[in-house]
């Protein structure tokens, strides 16, 4: 998993992140556990809505929400554990009340406070989805595809034009490209039509008195509260993700307090409803996480024959002229416009695929959300709409996604011939990607760190 902190999706902790894994989408438990993104339970619908549903789209016989299953979680924490959460859901009326004093320091009104959570009971549904282990992969191309496709391009478009003076007035306050803000609608949300349908204040509040992330979500449950409190939204538009984030672009409540802006001046924050506010409060995300105004996010770049991967390494960044030193070229054969720019290598699919090299701006797009097939998606997404041609270079298509076991497999393997020093969870990393490549120089191949069945078949000596 992309490692890196963000604002908005990567310390925020409960829904769903996306992997790029031996070029391979994984959706592992871990990584519920642990990250968060903003609207990614939409991303999924969209990814999965055609072959089997995703976590929050389980629905009951008569099409309601599942109940809680009543098991352990499956992470093993002992607030997890199906007693645990029976013994918090019993106090959670006692827990919401406790935390009245703190509602009271941050300015919340009593009567408000009251208002706000009279009769909130736990959504204890979400105790399964943090802490599910969905099987779930997706090569990246397929998950490229399904995001960046004719329809959401055209609706993009639309929006783009609709929207014209609002996207105007954003780029000149806050020097962020409109395409970027553009297609982080069209992905997080489907331009507003898939957004969540659970109550951020019951869904926050459920997180802050049960389960393993408590005071994290204390924090997201009183910020929910100052929103309502403060009249920037209403109480039926705050309704999102399992983990609360809410709107078209999909803000954590903390996320909103620190990004949100009033875009048309009428005295409110409204990221739901009001565009003005919407694009303004998004382009001002991305200003404050360091975006860097008219900058690639990346290039799609060629590869010379020969090419040692081993650099291809976040941590391994170098200008773009010292890359054009070493054989790497675009793939439209265009000069690199800033060659004193640093940027890394990313070579999802390994030596077969395309690759690139991402700027300042990529890490920034990953800053709101943590996973290098997300951003990928993005500035792509963004490239299309802006008039840019599809890659250039072909997707091994061929490849077979490895199995969870497969790829648990084949982290035991490099265990025992001593290359991968972690703990084998089926998650492919970096730390296995590491490993991946110390393995594949060791037999004179590409070290390019991905999983592909053929290299478990090296390591299982066949």
């Amino acid at each position: 998993m992309a490692s890196a902190t963000s604002n908005r999706a990567g310390t925020a902790i409960l829904a769903l992140t996306l992997l790029v894994s031996g070029g391979a989408l994984v959706l592992p438990g871990k990584a519920l556990a642990q990250s968060s993104g903003n609207g990614l339970t939409n991303l999924i619908d969209s990814i999965f809505s055609k072959s089997s549903p995703p976590p929050q789209a389980a629905t009951g016989s008569d099409g309601a929400a599942p109940p809680w299953s009543g098991e352990d979680g499956a992470s093993g924490h002992p607030l997890m554990t199906a007693d645990a959460i029976r013994q918090a859901a019993a106090n959670f009326q006692n827990c919401v009340a406790a935390m009245w004093p703190d509602a009271a320091r941050r300015n919340i009104s009593q009567e408000n406070f009251q208002r706000f959570t009279t009769g909130l009971t736990p959504d204890l549904r979400i105790m399964d989805l943090m802490d599910s282990q969905p099987e779930f992969t997706k090569a990246i191309w397929d998950y490229l595809d399904i995001l960046v496709n004719d329809n959401r391009l055209a609706k993009g478009r639309e929006i783009l034009t609709k929207y014209k003076p609002q996207f105007d007035a954003a780029e000149k306050a806050y020097g962020v490209d409109r395409y970027i803000i553009a297609a982080i609608w069209g992905i997080e949300s489907n331009y507003s039509t898939q957004m969540g349908d659970r109550s951020v204040v019951q869904s926050t509040a459920t997180l802050a008195c049960v389960g393993r992330r408590q005071a994290y979500f204390k924090d997201e449950f009183l910020s929910a509260l100052e929103i309502l409190n403060r009249g920037d939204l209403q109480p039926e538009q705050m309704r999102g993700s399992w983990a609360g984030a809410f709107g078209p672009t999909q803000f954590m409540p903390t996320a909103f307090k620190r990004y949100a802006v009033d875009g048309d001046g009428d005295g409110r924050r409204d990221v739901v409803d009001n565009a003005s506010d919407l694009i303004a409060s998004t382009a001002n995300n991305l200003k404050k996480d360091g975006w860097q105004n008219g900058a690639s996010w990346g290039y799609e770049v060629v590869v010379p024959q020969g090419f040692d991967y081993m650099l291809a390494d976040r941590a391994k960044a170098m200008p773009l002229s010292q890359w054009e030193h070493l054989g790497v070229k675009r793939a439209d054969n265009q000069p690199f416009p800033r060659s004193p720019e640093k940027a890394y290598l990313l070579a999802p699919a390994g030596a077969q695929g395309p690759s690139f090299l991402m700027l300042q701006n990529f890490r920034v797009i990953m800053k709101y959300n943590p996973a290098e097939a997300y951003a990928l998606a993005i500035g792509h997404f963004a490239d299309r709409l802006r008039g840019g041609p599809p890659f250039v270079q072909p997707w091994p298509r061929q490849e077979r996604v490895l199995s969870r076991a497969e790829r648990l497999e084949l982290q035991q393997l490099l265990v025992q011939r001593g290359f991968y020093k972690g703990t084998p969870d089926g998650q492919l990393g970096g730390q296995t990607r590491e490993a991946l490549r110390g393995f594949q120089a060791s037999i004179g191949t590409p070290a390019d760190g991905f999983a592909s069945a053929e290299v478990l078949e090296r390591l299982r000596g066949r």
